[in-house]
């Protein structure tokens, strides 16, 4: 190979000086790229990752509601690590570490709170010997509601809570060797409404009744 072939095979890719970028071209190419960037960050990056929409068009393609969802989630996961994280004890006054005082001052006990007492407006005790069964009504109007409450003691008893008017019959409930029963009574008709027992025992039980709610009347058959 003669000599202008080498120059020719190391040189044949080496670029003109005129094809070569200028200063000027450069500075604005790097221009372009940098507003490039902020457009991106403004109307894309934002929206999908922080939820902001300066411009508008995260919201209109939808990348704004992703932004959104994933702050949602960043503060959910940073109230979950806050409520798992151990809380240190506080040290007490007059406590050293490994010594407790006996004059330090103790904790004062947690202050529960009490659930209101039912005030009953009716209570009605009955006693059934084995075999025997009763019934107590009460005269309740269509879509009244009584709460109720009724214990056995001393055993248990099978039930019916029903009601009755003239041309008109339910069954609400059924149940056998129950000892207790409680909830809330709505009347589908206007009519007498209320409970049957019967002790299938081989002892005497005493069921105790206990209501409040919308009724005029309460009587015990027998």
């Amino acid at each position: 190979m003669n000599t202008q072939g080498i120059f020719n095979m190391y040189n044949s890719d080496t670029p003109l000086r005129a094809e070569l970028p200028s200063s000027k071209q450069l500075v604005r190419s790097t221009i372009l790229a940098a507003i490039s960037a902020v457009v991106l960050l403004v109307a894309v990056v934002l929206p999908a990752e922080y939820g902001i929409d300066p411009t508008g068009i995260g919201r209109v393609l939808r990348m704004t509601e992703m932004g959104d969802i994933k702050q949602q989630l960043a503060a959910e996961a940073a109230a979950d690590a806050a409520a798992a994280a151990p809380v240190a004890p506080a040290q007490t006054a007059g406590t050293t570490l490994g010594v407790s005082s006996a004059n330090a001052a103790q904790p004062a006990p947690a202050m529960v709170a009490a659930a209101p007492k039912v005030v009953w407006r009716d209570e009605m005790p009955v006693i059934l010997t084995p075999g025997e069964g009763t019934e107590i009504k009460l005269k309740m109007a269509e879509g009244a509601k009584v709460q109720y409450s009724w214990v056995v003691e001393g055993g248990a008893v099978n039930f019916d809570t029903h009601g009755d008017a003239p041309g008109k019959s339910i069954s609400y409930e059924k149940g056998r060797g129950v000892a207790s029963d409680e909830g809330v009574l709505e009347a589908a008709f206007t009519g007498n409404h209320g409970w049957y027992w019967r002790n299938r025992g081989e002892a005497n039980v005493k069921v105790v009744l206990r209501t409040r709610g919308d009724y005029t009347d309460i009587k015990h058959v027998k």
